[in-house]
Parts: C-alpha cells; structure tokens; sequence
C-alpha cells in the first residue's frame, strides 16, 4: 500500500494523489481532461473546480492500462476461459500466471495503481468540505454527490483487492503528509468486506440519481445510485446474505425498466433499437433488455450497442443495461481521451489478431462440436450468439472488446459470423464495462439458489418450486437474448433444473457464457469456493484448460489459501506489519517451505 507514498513531500501533492484532471470548464470536458502535476497542497483546495478536477483524476486513474490489464488478469487469466496467445512469451509474469506458477516478485502481484486511487478519494473527501465552506457555488448537495461517488470507487478499488488477495491493508485516511504512520497490516476479507458495505450504505441515497441526457458519457461513466447499488447487491452476495442481495438487484432491474420505457419513444421514431420494447419484454421474460437482432436472422445488435461505437445514440441505447463503464476513445490522440490499450495488447487488435492472451482450447472446442459441448448449451445447436461473439475460432482470438461489430447469418442451421473491424493497435476504443444488467440478474439468480433446500419431501418441494422459477426465469431471459431465432423454439428447459445443485450449476454456467472476458470469471469460482468451504469446483474449472502439469496445479490449488495472490515482495520489504500468504513462494528464497 506504501511503497510510492513513503517518497512523497508536503509540497507536492500531486506526487501523492498521481494524475489529477484539470479544471473542469464545462460538463462534456469532465471524461476527458488533461492532468496536471505539482499542485501545492495548501494552494489548490480553495474552489469547486479543484474537487471535480480531482475527481476526474480518480476516473483517469481508473482507466491507466497497469488498472485494467489487472482487472482482465486477476479476474479472467487463472480460469478455464484463457490460455496464452501470440507472443505471450513476452511478458514472462503473465505466462507464470497461466501456468500457475505465481511467485511474491511477478508483477501482476503489484496493486499501488489501486491503492492510488483509493488515496485520490479518500483526499477528496477531506478537503471537499472545506471548499464548499469557501465557494458558494458548490452547493451541499453537491458535495454530498461528490463524496458519495468517491466513497464508492474507494469501496469499488478495495472490492477487487479482497477478491484477488482476501486480506489487504485497510485505511479511509487520506495520506498527504510524510509523519503520518503508513505501515499497516492485513485486515481480514470479512472486516473489510463489511465497512464497505456499511460506507455505501451511508452514502447510497446522495449519489446522482441520473445524469442529464445532455452529458451521455456520464450515465453509465461516472457512479451512479445504480452503480452503488451493484456494488452493494455483489457484494452482500459475497457477505452470504442473500435477501439484500435480491433486494438491491430489484431495485436495478426496476430502475432498468423504467429507462427502457423512456426510451420507447426513440425505438418507435424508427432508430434502431432491435424491436419494439414490449416485444423485446415479452421475450426476455420481462426484463429490459435489448435485442440481439438486427433484422430477420441476422444477429449481433446488442454485441455492438454494449461493446461497440461511442457515438451519442449508442451511449443513450447502452445505458438501458450498463450500469458502471471506463470509458474509452478510438481516437486518443484526437480529444485527449484515452484508449483501452490493455484489451489491445492482451485480447489483440488489427495488427496482431490474437493478443498476448487467447480462448482457450477447451471454449473453441465447442464452435466444432455437435453434441457434448463444455460451455455453450447442445440444447440451443450452435445457435447461442455468444458462441460468435465471444471467440473467433478460425484466428483463436478474443473477439469481445475488440471488435466494434460482429453479425451473426443465422438463415441456416450452422450460422456464420461476419466480423467488423478490428480495433488498431494504440487506438482501441472498448469501454471496460464492470456492472451490466445481465451480469444483476445473473447475481440475484445465484443468491435465490443459495435460499433453496436440499431434499425431496413435500415441504422442500413447496419451498423450493417458486424459488427454482424464479432462478429460472432470470437465466433463461439471459440465455434466451443471445439465442439466434425470430420464433423461439429451443432454450433452456425448466425440468432440467430441478434441484439446488443443477440449478446453481446453471447459473455458474450462464454467468460464464455471458460475461466471458468481461473479468468475472475467477471471483465467481472463488466466490463458489468461499460459500462451499472448499476448491473442488474451482480445481476442477481451472484444470479444463490444462494439457500438462495438471497434477502439480491441482496440488496447489486444494489449498484455500492458493485461490487468492500473494502480497508482491517489495510490498512487503516496506511495510513490515504485513504476512505473506503461505501458499506462495517468494521467489528468492529457493529453500522456502510451502504450509
């Protein structure tokens, strides 16, 4: 947590807090400001303009390439969904991370870009106060707005960092003068996990309800009251307390519902929308959803409103089911917005089609398959959208991210996918999307399954049929938008669901097809492992990918402890109150012993 801050001054705040936007001139500018550098502490909080400009910073610093190229490794590379690509050799940490080989000195074990950014918030809270109590123009509800958005990517930062590492160091003092006591030790998963939810709690209803459709960006780029309440419902899923979980997606999937219908008025003045919305509805079993369909038998609408263009009307269209988003740019160097170069080097771009990390053979296998699939349903024939969308089999790339549109022919029973084009290297503009309504849905069906009953006498099946329909329903509205046919015929079917464990296989399952790469993947096996009080489901998915070694990683990880990072080496050389996890070697000491 300390390592860069042990070697700030009082004078240079700006060393402390790390890019910072300049100030705001107007409310288009706030997503795409330049930073500034060396600002005097007791020089720069004097006015409104300060706080936004820092603010914007938190969000800049959210997009670094060290912030996302995390979020894809911590959450996608130890799972089943990614192997190496094209010139993976390249970055020898990464290739140690595939491999399960992760030592304290690999450098995807560094979190400071993190920890930065929950120093640039926690600032922001202190002295925001005491402008609004010297400029009259920053109004109170104004401030209340601000702190809530910074407590929440506060909270946002340390949710990945106790997923990825479970213990971490834990402060909401913000660090801005040399004496103060930087060396603090692990709090546990659980303590943190709780004061987070505790401090959006606080904060939840002083959030921005919604931004001004005049600002786009803003509504699914910067926090919303949705966007905490993501954050909450994930996380008291996490917490095992299932009932708040469903309530907070409730009130998203309401909030959701009623942006759609606001938006019909767009859909029946003849844009593009993908249908009618009480079609798309009655469709998708009630929820707001958009379209895969383009026209008759062609796919790919929603591939492309919620990975694709940046233009204006995509943004108003994504925003019926984004809820948090970096946003990105394809044109940096044209308005100063960054590109998301961390997607372009990892899942690859036009000039090198498959980037440092690929699909794995065990997901392209099924493209080829007709029957005996490992993730994409035999039920639905090859005809799950998903299956094109995410992979490009014939390059064995990454396609989600990196391409700006994808249509799916699905006149014939073998489908054929026409890709567009491909990002540049250096100008990809995919936002990274963290919460999405599906991804909700999918949430809430695993906590209703989580409040199901083992057994098969009549008071367990009285209990557990609602709960199974209404797991199912949100499933299948999820698995039925990606299916490629103008009158359903074949999608999930309810009694193969019948009981806890298919019906949390299901959902497992249908969390994987439809936020594949998207950073999901690893937290919910871990997730799984946390609630089961073991790793057997989560072994058992990371070593589908493997061809060799598949002993020695399912060693490794039948421990608990293996499931999380180790605390990078030069971490723990400056902060002496930290304990390495046992499970992993430093990487220096060839004698260490392994617990």
């Amino acid at each position: 947590m300390i390592t860069k801050i042990n070697r700030i001054k009082k004078a240079g705040l700006m060393g402390l807090i790390g890019l910072m936007g300049s100030v705001v001139s107007g409310c288009s500018s706030f997503l795409d400001i330049e930073p500034l550098n060396e600002i005097v502490l007791e020089k720069f909080w004097n006015e409104k303009a300060d706080v936004d400009g820092v603010i914007a910073g938190c969000y800049s610093g959210m997009q670094d390439d060290p912030i996302v190229r995390r979020m894809i490794i911590w959450g996608e590379a130890r799972s089943e969904n990614l192997a190496a690509g094209l010139n993976s050799t390249n970055d020898e940490n990464l290739m140690n991370v595939l491999n399960e080989n992760i030592m304290a000195t690999n450098a995807y074990t560094t979190w400071d870009g993190f920890y930065n950014i929950i120093n640039r918030c926690n600032t922001v809270i202190k002295y925001a106060p005491q402008v609004a109590a010297t400029d009259p123009g920053y109004t109170e509800s104004e401030l209340q707005a601000n702190i809530a958005e910074m407590v929440a990517l506060r909270s946002l930062c340390y949710f990945y960092l106790i997923r990825t590492f479970r213990d971490v160091p834990y402060s909401t003092v913000a660090f801005t003068d040399d004496d103060q006591e930087m060396e603090l030790p692990a709090t546990p998963f659980d303590a943190v996990l709780d004061s987070l939810i505790t401090s959006l709690e606080s904060v939840k209803s002083q959030a921005v309800r919604r931004y001004p459709t005049t600002t786009p960006l803003y509504q699914t780029g910067r926090i919303t009251q949705d966007a905490i309440n993501a954050m909450l419902c994930e996380m008291y899923l996490w917490k095992k307390d299932y009932q708040k979980c469903i309530d907070y997606a409730d009130l998203i999937i309401a909030s959701k519902k009623q942006i759609a219908e606001e938006k019909q008025s767009l859909r029946t003045g003849g844009g593009n929308w993908g249908g009618s919305q009480s079609t798309n509805e009655a469709r998708f079993n009630g929820f707001p959803l958009i379209s895969d369909m383009l026209m008759s038998n062609y796919y790919g609408n929603a591939y492309e409103t919620l990975f694709g263009s940046d233009v204006n009307s995509e943004n108003e269209r994504a925003s019926q089911e984004i809820i948090f988003q970096l946003i990105f740019d394809d044109d940096p160097r044209g308005n100063s917005m960054l590109a998301n170069t961390a997607v372009g080097v990892l899942y690859g771009n036009a000039n090198v089609i498959r980037g440092y990390l690929a699909p794995s053979d065990f997901l392209i296998d099924d493209i080829d398959k007709s029957s005996g699939r490992n993730v994409f349903s035999d039920r639905n024939k090859k005809m799950d959208a998903r299956l094109y969308e995410n992979v490009d089999a014939f390059n064995k790339a990454v396609n989600k991210f990196t391409r700006q549109s994808i249509t799916i022919n699905a006149s014939t029973t073998s489908p054929t996918a026409l890709y567009g084009v491909k990002y540049t290297d250096g100008y990809n503009g995919s936002n990274w999307v963290i919460y999405r309504l599906t991804d909700i849905m999918l949430l809430k069906a695993e906590a209703l399954t989580q409040m199901l009953q083992e057994g098969s006498d009549p008071a367990t099946i009285s209990h557990n049929e609602p709960i199974l329909a209404q797991a199912f329903n949100l499933v299948n509205a999820v698995n039925k938008r990606s299916v490629c046919q103008s009158t359903l015929t074949d999608t999930l079917v309810a009694t193969d669901y019948v009981t806890k464990s298919q019906m949390e296989e299901l959902v497992l399952q249908e969390r994987q097809r439809e936020l594949m790469f998207e950073g999901k993947r690893w937290y919910d096996l871990v997730r799984r492992a946390q609630r089961d009080g073991n790793t057997t489901v989560l072994s058992n998915a990371a070593l589908r990918k493997v061809t060799t070694g598949g002993s020695l990683i399912a060693n490794k990880l039948t421990k608990m402890d293996a499931i999380y990072w180790p605390y990078n080496n030069d971490e723990i050389k400056v902060n002496k109150k930290l304990v390495q996890n046992p499970a992993f070697s430093s990487g220096e000491d060839s004698n260490y012993q392994k617990n």
